[in-house]
């Protein structure tokens, strides 16, 4: 497949480095040449810097056979004056773009923009799948990382290990043995920065992070055999009150009617459209790194804070107050990768990457069709990758044991017709289920292999 890439900001670069890992052809334009040239030199990737939008550009790129183009600068307006031009100058089949402004949002979710006019197939929104996740993150709060796989009755959960957990020291096989009823699955373990797949005979250790996969049904048992309370979040306290906060509060309003919410936001003018937008949340205009105006807030009996400024400092700071204050549990919103190695010593319970977020959005409409959900990661260590077995797949008609995995791939779960089995051994995967993997960033391009996904894309 030939793709265009423009923009080679963190969503355009990471999207490079999957599509070229999987030996797609790609070409990365941007009009910062330093950009580009870090593209180049790290990736098996082709590079050409300029303006996007410019139809000599895209022509130069390879525009006339290209298969997708994804529009991913920093600019609505460049994305869609490309997509535009990709569409009516080129005819490129596929065209993905990544707009911000509410406003346009608001447009092309409506009837305004139909197909003819602004031929956009995919629209993808940073701050709806922020907020999206920041109310993931709120429905389990004893997870510092959440995503909902097999049409939510399955959910992947990344769980720090304390020191009261039940399960330190334990072998992941003899977990198995004792809850032998439980289908959890442990996929990953982050371990002092490193993540990996673990095997049957690894253990559990104070400090892990363990990313365990569990349908729907298992999670309340689940988190009690890894030492974790589902308490409900009643009080909450948003600071920043800009696209997201409005959306994750204005969520909050139409479906959680018992949450009680409240929101610091530092510019006025942004603090008086929240309130005007808003009807149970009260808005409060000041710095969230106040302690006063936190207190006023109610933040020691809040249950959750929320900190989704445009500063990750910010953004850290807030929490941290916040947990110094008596809240229990912080989400800070950070976009900065390296940074996420603060949370913990931090005392931050929860952190959101929109990085993360926006490529994971954009890898599920980029994928094949058999393919119904990808979820990255970290800073894209890894992917769970969700999938519907074809008949001509390599893996159909075998036992899990007999399939020649990679050791850093493990299956999570397997849907046959509308019951979900925890995988074992002998468990055998026919044409027509869907499983759930884990799999190691080096190992997804051979995971496609063996999934036959990676031959026919749209």
């Amino acid at each position: 497949m030939k793709v265009i890439i423009c923009g080679a900001g963190q969503v355009g670069w990471q999207i490079a480095r999957h599509l070229s890992g999987e030996k797609n052809d790609v070409t990365v334009v941007d009009n910062n040449p330093d950009l580009v040239r870090r593209a180049t030199d790290t990736l098996d990737v082709q590079g050409l810097a300029g303006f996007a939008s410019y139809p000599d550009i895209l022509d130069r790129a390879g525009a006339r056979d290209a298969d997708m183009i994804i529009a991913a600068t920093y600019s609505d307006e460049v994305n869609m004056v490309t997509c535009q031009v990709a569409h009516s100058v080129f005819a490129i089949p596929r065209k993905i773009a990544r707009l911000r402004s509410q406003s346009y949002l608001d447009a092309i979710y409506s009837d305004l923009y139909r197909r003819d006019h602004m031929p956009i197939d995919v629209v993808i929104s940073p701050e709806r799948e922020v907020a999206e996740a920041a109310l993931q993150r709120l429905a389990a709060p004893a997870a510092f990382d959440t995503e909902q796989f097999l049409g939510g009755r399955a959910q992947l959960m990344g769980l720090r290990l304390d020191e009261d957990c039940p399960v330190v020291n334990t072998p992941l096989r003899q977990l198995s043995d004792l809850f032998s009823t439980l289908r959890v699955v442990v996929l990953g373990i982050r371990r002092e920065g490193r993540l990996f797949a673990p095997e049957a005979g690894d253990q559990l250790f104070v400090g892990d992070e363990a990313y365990v996969f569990a349908p729907r049904e298992d999670i309340p048992r689940t988190l009690e055999v890894f030492g974790k309370r589902q308490d409900k979040q009643e009080r909450l306290v948003i600071v920043g009150g800009g696209n997201i906060g409005l959306a994750v509060a204005k969520t909050l309003e139409e479906h959680r009617t018992g949450t009680r919410t409240k929101m610091i936001e530092r510019e006025r003018r942004c603090a008086e459209r929240a309130a005007d937008a808003l009807e149970r949340t009260i808005v409060l205009n000041g710095d969230g790194l106040e302690t006063s105006l936190l207190n006023e807030a109610g933040i020691a009996r809040a249950d959750a804070v929320l900190c989704v400024t445009d500063d990750d400092k910010t953004n850290m700071l807030a929490a941290v107050r916040a947990k110094a204050a008596g809240c229990p549990y912080a989400i800070a919103l950070i976009n900065d990768p390296t940074l996420a190695a603060l949370m913990e010593p931090l005392g931050i319970d929860a952190y959101i990457n929109p990085r993360a977020t926006t490529v994971s959005s954009i890898l599920r409409h980029i994928r094949h069709g058999r393919v119904k959900s990808v979820y990255s990661i970290g800073d894209a260590e890894a992917e769970v990758i969700e999938a519907e077995i074809m008949s001509t797949s390599s893996i159909a008609g075998k036992a899990i044991r007999d399939i020649d995995f990679p050791e850093g791939v493990l299956v999570g779960a397997v849907r046959k017709g509308g019951e979900i089995r925890k995988p074992t051994g002998g468990l055998k995967i026919e044409a027509g289920d869907v499983v759930v993997l884990f799999a190691l960033a080096a190992d997804v391009g051979r995971v496609e292999q063996l999934l036959q996904v990676s031959i026919d894309f749209f």
